[in-house]
């Protein structure tokens, strides 16, 4: 993607993170004719079940769903998501490229270690892409992200923003559907707290809960780490 400026841009630690977490908000913003994309930050190659080439067909088969306008994977070791100069760097270089105005990121407290650190290199990388004097490649114009949002995972907190998703709810289950390997259980395929039913309930009952705090079917919850601003409350 070149000349064109991101709406949102959401980064996951492994494929099927964003889908979990945010699919339903990207879902409804490219309908709108917003252009999304997803940055996976690793190809996922430590998962139980599936593999690399498994999980990039999975992984492009859920951004046809949900309307994608890119989806790019940087290939950083699975586990080895140390925040490293050169990561952060890659990074930035994709932000400086594709201009997101709105970023997503996991929330910086979750079971898997992954999306901990997926969460901070994210902070860092929004940051140093908005320095000027800090250029991940020579030429490249700084980037300033107009607000970066958290969304959850594994687990559930008080959402400072929730968004209503539930025109699009089928769309967002069949995006985390996509990812078979992860998600369905199969002869080929060990037990996993993914592939269990009770994983894709939580994931629902937790969309349900916060839609039913905003009046509708489902909803997505999003944590700011600064304040939101509002001009005015009427």
């Amino acid at each position: 993607m070149k000349g064109t400026t991101m709406d949102i841009l959401a980064f996951g630690a492994h494929p099927d993170d964003v889908e979990i977490g945010a699919g339903g908000i990207l879902a409804k913003h490219s309908a709108l004719g917003r252009t999304t994309g997803i940055c996976d930050l690793t190809f996922g190659e430590l998962s139980t079940n599936g593999d690399i080439k498994t999980r990039e067909a999975e992984g492009a088969r859920a951004g046809e769903i949900l309307g994608l306008t890119a989806r790019h994977r940087m290939g950083f070791p699975d586990r080895g998501l140390t925040g490293s100069q050169e990561q952060v760097d890659a990074m930035v270089k994709l932000i400086r490229q594709w201009k997101p105005k709105v970023v997503l990121a996991p929330y910086w407290q979750d079971r898997h270690p992954d999306h901990i650190a997926c969460s901070q290199m994210v902070k860092e990388a929004v940051f140093d892409a908005a320095i000027r004097k800090k250029a991940a490649e020579v030429g490249m114009e700084p980037h300033r992200v107009t607000q970066v949002y958290y969304y959850f995972i594994n687990d559930i907190s008080q959402a400072d923003l929730i968004v209503d998703i539930s025109e699009v709810y089928a769309k967002k289950r069949e995006a985390i559907l996509a990812f078979e390997s992860q998600f369905i259980p199969g002869p080929d395929r060990a037990d996993t707290p993914l592939n269990q039913p009770t994983y894709i309930a939580m994931v629902e009952g937790r969309d349900q809960l916060w839609g039913h705090q905003i009046g509708t079917s489902h909803g997505e919850g999003l944590v700011s780490a600064t304040p939101l601003r509002m001009d005015q409350l009427v």
